[in-house]
């Protein structure tokens, strides 16, 4: 072996993948996540989605013991922009090899190459959401999970929603049409993903050993005056006791053009006989069903992390979108994962545009990159971040406008993991 091998250095050899190394490597990330093999559909789609030249690899000898990879993404900025970013994606370390170093060797490399594709953000989900802070990630958008109670609350449905027609369709036969509908909504909500060809995939996937008893994937149409204005994907898990028929409807994912097709397609979803409840996960906290059940409290509502948000180019981040309420602040950033951020940048902006630049002035809000990260898509306040100690004031006022500033209309949300 040459000298330079992990025989020879006692530390594993860490790179990006070789033509032909991807089922070790994927074998390897399964394992660490538990040893649970994935439908072979699944399987496949991951391996075509994953560029090889953004996956890395950590071989102990001829044994690969880390990976991580990166997805070549396009996210939704306040403001509309699709900025780059990178989809930090199927990051695992063998427990073999715990506490050597690996995941921050790892996460070095990585955001390394990102700033050398020229790319301003990282993003990812995580399976431990403790872990990524100490890199600089921040959490930058939540969802919404609920179990609604069909038989004891009701939905009062906007003017409209009688006029939209529904439909079952196959969904492969109209996976077109829904990714025609998908496509209009990425520009209109922070922290959704512009999807590249073959990613529409992902919404096909429906192994049967990941369904728990419940039917196949299902799908419905909504239109009006033959336009497609939204659709849901399902699944009804069928249930009896004594008393008669509880089956549940399990919402995949639903997407709509206005409110009137949102409406029509959440009261189908509660109106499916033989059910009791509906269940949806990682919606967006604030989408209008919230708004229109007669009880809250029997949808059995419940929040947690989603995106995590990480600056790799602060000033190209913070210029890339727009701000609710004019700023000009100077930010006094911390960030010694990627010290090229550390200093002072002023923001100008407003709702037309903004501009971020290195400064001498003297800082007006002084925090580490993981707040500007949490901040940056609207959906976290800098001001709560600031009463949790988080956020420095350093000029009195400048976190109130900061804070009303970054603000977005619409809460961010990722609409499907990675």
């Amino acid at each position: 072996m040459g000298k330079n091998s992990a025989s020879e250095t006692g530390r594993p050899e860490l790179r990006v993948l070789k033509q032909g190394e991807w089922d070790v490597w994927y074998d390897t990330l399964i394992r660490a996540f538990g040893g649970v093999p994935e439908a072979a559909e699944e399987r496949e789609l991951w391996d075509k989605l994953l560029d090889l030249d953004r996956a890395l690899g950590a071989w102990d000898g001829e044994t690969c013991v880390a990976t991580a990879g990166a997805f070549a993404f396009r996210l939704t900025v306040p403001g509309g922009a699709a900025l780059p970013a990178a989809g930090v994606t199927m990051v695992s370390v063998a427990a073999t090899h715990r506490r050597r170093g690996l995941l921050t060797s790892m996460m070095r490399r990585q955001l390394d190459d990102v700033r050398a594709w020229g790319w301003p953000l990282a993003i990812l989900t995580a399976s431990e959401p403790q872990i990524y802070g100490r890199f600089g990630y921040g959490i930058g958008s939540f969802q919404v999970s609920a179990e609604i109670d069909t038989t004891r609350v009701s939905l009062s449905v906007p003017p409209g929603t009688d006029d939209v027609h529904l439909r079952y369709a196959v969904p492969a036969d109209v996976l077109d049409v829904c990714e025609a509908v998908y496509a209009r909504r990425v520009s209109g909500r922070p922290g959704m993903i512009a999807r590249i060809p073959a990613w529409e995939r992902l919404g096909l996937v429906d192994p049967e050993s990941e369904r728990e008893g419940a039917s196949p994937l299902q799908c419905v149409l909504a239109e009006r005056g033959g336009e497609v204005v939204g659709y849901a994907r399902f699944h009804v898990k069928p249930d009896w006791d004594a008393s008669g028929a509880k089956g549940a409807v399990r919402l995949r994912d639903l997407h709509s053009l206005d409110p009137a097709a949102q409406a029509a397609l959440w009261r189908f979803l509660f109106d499916i006989d033989l059910t009791s409840t509906v269940k949806a996960y990682a919606r967006p906290v604030d989408e209008s069903w919230q708004y229109q059940v007669s009880d809250i409290r029997r949808c059995a509502v419940r929040v947690r992390d989603a995106l995590h948000v990480r600056l790799v180019d602060v000033g190209a981040a913070l210029q890339a979108r727009t701000y609710q309420a004019p700023v000009d602040v100077v930010f006094e950033v911390e960030d010694a994962f990627c010290p090229w951020n550390a200093g002072r940048w002023r923001l100008s902006g407003d709702a037309k545009g903004a501009s971020c630049e290195r400064t001498t002035d003297a800082a007006d809000l002084a925090l580490s990159v993981r707040e500007l990260g949490a901040a940056y898509l609207g959906g976290v306040s800098l001001a709560a971040l600031g009463a949790a100690g988080r956020v420095r004031e350093l000029r009195q006022g400048a976190l109130t406008e900061a804070s009303v500033g970054f603000a977005s209309a619409m809460a961010p949300w990722l609409p499907h993991g990675f």
